[in-house]
């Protein structure tokens, strides 16, 4: 396990091979975190997450929004989403992200965790409408989670603690060879918000 918190690592690829999963340390400072967490968590509209599983309709605890520069039509888990403009403060953020990483985003998926029950299963950010080997940087706010991420072929696992105002970017051929996510706790009782900023393509 990874505690980054307690060490002055910036820019460290923490996969050890087949792709780049970038931790920048602290995005933002302490107050600024908890004053963008507690505007997200009351002005963003959040929507229980849906999903077709086998043919089930599935609603989630977890809640989400979907924003960006256009109204991108986006589908994961066979739902399809249709993006709400940027507000003030998403793009505020954004511009902070883009000006860390250098790199250029045009949408947000945004999750809301109540608590540690709430949780992503393994997956891949692979969807057609995302930018090939694209960067999507995670912002962290609120609850202090544990990330995982698992090869597809070795199941060689990797994780981290991802605590609040912290930014982690995956890029390259990680979707390719990587699996990851946010595992189920006992341990936590709070919510947290992430940000997960990323690129569409348009034909």
């Amino acid at each position: 396990m990874l505690d980054l918190f307690h060490q002055n690592i910036q820019n460290h690829n923490i996969l050890p091979y087949q792709g780049e999963a970038i931790y920048y340390g602290f995005a933002f400072t302490n107050e600024q975190a908890d004053n963008y967490f507690l505007h997200l968590l009351t002005e963003v509209e959040w929507e229980n997450d849906q999903a077709l599983i086998f043919g089930k309709h599935i609603t989630t605890k977890r809640k989400v929004a979907w924003y960006g520069t256009k109204p991108f039509q986006y589908t994961y888990s066979n739902i399809k989403k249709t993006a709400k403009p940027f507000t003030d403060q998403l793009l505020e953020i954004k511009k902070e992200i883009e000006k860390i990483t250098g790199e250029t985003y045009n949408s947000c998926l945004l999750n809301l965790y109540h608590n540690g029950s709430e949780a992503m299963a393994w997956h891949s950010d692979n969807e057609k409408q995302l930018l090939k080997n694209g960067a999507i940087a995670s912002l962290s706010l609120g609850a202090t989670r544990s990330f995982s991420f698992k090869h597809k072929k070795t199941n060689e696992k990797v994780d981290i603690i991802l605590q609040s105002g912290s930014l982690l970017v995956m890029k390259g051929e990680t979707q390719n060879f990587w699996l990851h996510r946010l595992p189920p706790t006992t341990k936590v009782n709070t919510p947290r918000i992430n940000l997960t900023f990323r690129t569409i393509i348009t034909e």
